[in-house]
């Protein structure tokens, strides 16, 4: 079966949510084929988890006074500040035969291709296995952020975190969608997220800048939206080995996301449910 290919561009955080939500929708009923898009965001905009309380984690306030966008994701994970960053979100039915059954295995494989989209752009990258080891024992001092957090397969360079991701499986679905960080704003970020005080706030700031990494930290300087697309695109389409076209959404995808956006992800009920 071929893939969809898709460069939606720069959206707003609500549309961005809701446009990986139609797509579950449509294409577990066999309406579109299996989709890796690529994306930005305007404005920078804060996600966070499912599973996170907005209040608790996040200064709504300070991301207001900044024009920072703020979204709640289907998936879990930590918040995540969408910058100067590429996104990708991947899907695909659940029953594919490129993808084992569970979370962790399916992790692994969709890894390969972002790896290997970074190291088409001579970024020395590698895929580091935290399987059989106490992830939280690991990280003692985690903040609200996706950054600080380590998952099962690190995309890293020299220990230090490159790439974010996050999966959901519903309606017989996988996404997975991430943050492949170009650039990272630590100041930035760590004006949003809530502490409770600012000796802490500091503290995991200075763990934060030793567990992440951005692409203009490894090698001096940053590379234009375009070319992340091209070199994630053929990443995808080589190390997943699957037939990769360009295609356009669909007028009934865009009218599902249009009302997603209505009726959840722009609306405080959504976002500030917990």
């Amino acid at each position: 079966m071929k893939w969809r290919l898709l460069d939606t561009g720069f959206n707003s955080p609500a549309y961005n949510m809701a446009l990986d939500e139609a797509q579950i929708q449509l294409i577990s009923q066999g309406k579109l084929p299996p989709t890796i898009r690529f994306y930005g965001w305007l404005p920078a905009s804060i996600s966070i988890g499912y599973f996170q309380k907005m209040k608790d984690e996040i200064d709504v306030q300070a991301c207001q006074s900044r024009g920072i966008g703020i979204v709640r994701r289907l998936t879990g994970g930590r918040a995540v500040l969408h910058d100067d960053e590429l996104t990708y979100s991947l899907l695909v039915q659940d029953t594919h035969p490129l993808f084992p059954p569970t979370v962790i295995e399916s992790y692994k494989v969709i890894s390969r291709g972002i790896l290997n989209g970074l190291q088409l752009l001579n970024i020395p990258a590698e895929m580091v296995s935290l399987e059989g080891k106490d992830r939280s024992a690991m990280n003692p001092h985690n903040s609200s952020a996706c950054f600080d957090a380590p998952s099962w397969y690190e995309i890293a360079v020299d220990g230090k975190k490159l790439v974010g991701s996050a999966q959901n499986r519903q309606q017989g679905m996988i996404l997975q969608h991430g943050s492949i960080l170009n650039t990272m704003d630590v100041e930035k970020l760590f004006a949003v997220l809530r502490f409770s005080s600012e000796r802490i706030k500091e503290r995991m700031k200075n763990i934060f800048v030793t567990k992440a990494t951005s692409i203009e930290q490894v090698l001096g300087y940053r590379y234009p939206y375009s070319k992340l697309v091209e070199a994630f695109t053929r990443g995808f389409r080589e190390a997943l080995e699957i037939e990769l076209e360009p295609g356009e959404l669909t007028v009934e995808e865009l009218q599902l996301t249009e009302r997603l956006i209505r009726e959840k992800y722009a609306n405080d009920e959504w976002n500030f449910r917990r």
